[in-house]
């Protein structure tokens, strides 16, 4: 049996630049894991990376035409809006064809299993959640000329609705292969890797854990299989620089604490440098110490807002003192955090707002551009399958597009606040486009960035400040102002920019 897997071609919205990704970074390696599971069953596996390798779907039509597989998987990423060119090209491949059968996984198909199977004739089945134990079991069960009906993790359509069983999610993750890597996924600064799934959390904004179903858990690998992993990699490709994908490096309690220790005592020595992802109340001094000691280096951090109103509301089960200590631990190694930070929360009021401003500026928050753009405007994007999703739909408070459900826009409480928000989604977007040259590495930083850096940095801080000043005085923005301030600053904002793509006088 021959089995193609596909990373789909997926364009960014322009007007969304700004904005968090679609889909977690833990799913980068699901199908590695998928491929390496199937070829150990003895199945002829081929990966196609047609967004890291920037191909056609005319190109891949062609690969799929050369191997003409029995099953094709399509690791489904949603992109904002429904890939309609994707799904048009797996209706024309199903109808002329190179693939006979067609399973969906993901994040997105997972979610949205009855949007995807009630719209797409072509797709055969959803795999939900950990896909790698039910795509092996499809791949048996379609060799021997079954098609499952009742196999956990698969949803299938039956009549005018679908039919589907949850898997638990694997206990011992040291059980799977190392995932394969392909030369494109290589090509990358870091090579990516997953200790661990899940999380103990329950955020209401989060859609790790639904993914994982009911039975959803935090289950770590070992250190030893991790380091083996590693060892691996530098072996045969001398790369080291590591980035761990997943969504709670640490994990729960004292357990995830002294695992973290033995992971960074194997490390040590090796000559690696790694980032990881983790929750603000699990950072303590001794264990960051070590890590930093084994090759830490980077590390992305979930502090999410600094109003205890706002953490409440979003199930943070964290508090603002926890978030300004995890901060204090980190620079005292020299690491300065990534940040999941959400500056407008659907219930959140002016005081919130101003509550998550002072936090960042006494915490110095605010003094690097990037960081600066994404924290003065992140609102919470509400995704299918979480907490929040479910509450405000049932409160009416959803918008949802005729296209895809999958995505909601939450309506404000705080009209002044959606003003507000509004304001900054305006010239935060306007600035990553005018950024994008450079901060993609398509245009070279001129010498003197940093001083326009520093202009635009602080336009952004002092806009911000000054309309929830007036918001604050007052009983709000109206269109028209809010349309005057937004142009006149977008102009402010082209005339540095333009300045950092002027040639370079020699």
């Amino acid at each position: 049996m021959k089995i193609m897997l596909l990373e789909h071609p997926r364009s960014i919205s322009r007007e969304r630049l700004n904005d968090v990704a679609n889909t977690p970074l833990s799913s980068c390696l699901l199908t590695g894991y998928i491929a390496a599971v199937l070829k150990a069953k003895g199945y002829e596996v081929e990966i196609v990376e047609g967004y890291l390798e920037g191909l056609s779907y005319d190109q891949i039509e062609e690969r799929l035409e050369v191997l003409r597989p029995d099953i094709l998987g399509v690791h489904m990423v949603y992109q904002w809006r429904k890939e309609q060119e994707l799904f048009d090209f797996l209706e024309k491949v199903k109808k002329e064809g190179p693939a006979p059968y067609i399973t969906a996984y993901g994040f997105y198909p997972t979610l949205a299993l009855e949007e995807i199977l009630s719209t797409s004739w072509a797709i055969d089945s959803v795999i939900l959640g950990e896909p790698e134990l039910t795509f092996g079991e499809l791949a048996e069960a379609l060799s021997c000329g079954i098609f499952p009906r009742d196999l956990p993790g698969l949803a299938v359509r039956e009549g005018d609705s679908v039919r589907f069983l949850w898997r638990d999610p694997l206990d011992d993750l040291d059980l799977l292969p190392f995932p394969l890597r392909t030369e494109a996924m290589f090509r990358l600064p870091q090579v990516n890797i997953q200790g661990s799934r899940g999380c103990y959390g329950r955020c209401t904004f989060c859609y790790i854990n639904p993914f994982y179903g009911p039975n959803s858990r935090w289950r770590g690998r070992s250190p030893e299989n991790i380091v083996a992993e590693i060892d691996t990699i530098v072996s045969a490709r001398d790369f080291r620089d590591f980035y761990f994908v997943d969504a709670n490096f640490f994990g729960p309690g004292k357990r995830g604490q002294e695992r973290a220790r033995r992971l960074a005592s194997l490390l040590k020595g090796r000559g690696i440098r790694f980032g990881i992802e983790a929750r603000v109340n699990d950072i303590y001094d001794e264990v960051i110490g070590e890590l930093v000691e084994a090759g830490l280096y980077q590390i992305f951090l979930g502090l999410e807002s600094g109003s205890e109103r706002s953490l409440k509301r979003m199930n943070k089960m964290t508090t603002v003192e926890q978030n300004e200590r995890a901060l204090s631990i980190l620079r005292k190694y020299g690491l300065e955090p990534n940040l999941g930070f959400i500056m407008f929360e659907p219930d959140a009021t002016l005081e919130d707002v101003r509550d998550n401003f002072n936090f960042l500026k006494r915490n110095g928050l605010l003094k690097d551009l990037a960081i600066t753009a994404n924290v003065l405007y992140h609102y919470q994007i509400i995704l299918k399958g979480t907490p929040a999703y479910h509450k405000l739909y049932r409160e009416g408070r959803l918008k949802i597009s005729p296209s895809s459900s999958y995505e909601g826009k939450a309506l404000f409480v705080d009209p002044r606040v959606a003003a507000l928000a509004k304001l900054m989604q305006r010239l935060t977007n306007f600035l990553f486009l005018r950024m994008e040259g450079i901060w993609s590495g398509k245009v070279k930083e001129p010498p003197d960035a940093q001083g326009k850096y520093a202009k635009l940095n602080h336009l952004l801080v002092n806009v911000f400040e000054g309309a929830l000043s007036t918001l604050e005085k007052g009983p709000g923005i109206g269109q028209e102002e809010l349309d005057t301030l937004a142009e006149k600053k977008q102009k402010e904002i082209e005339k540095i920019t333009r300045l950092l793509y002027r040639p370079v006088e020699v």
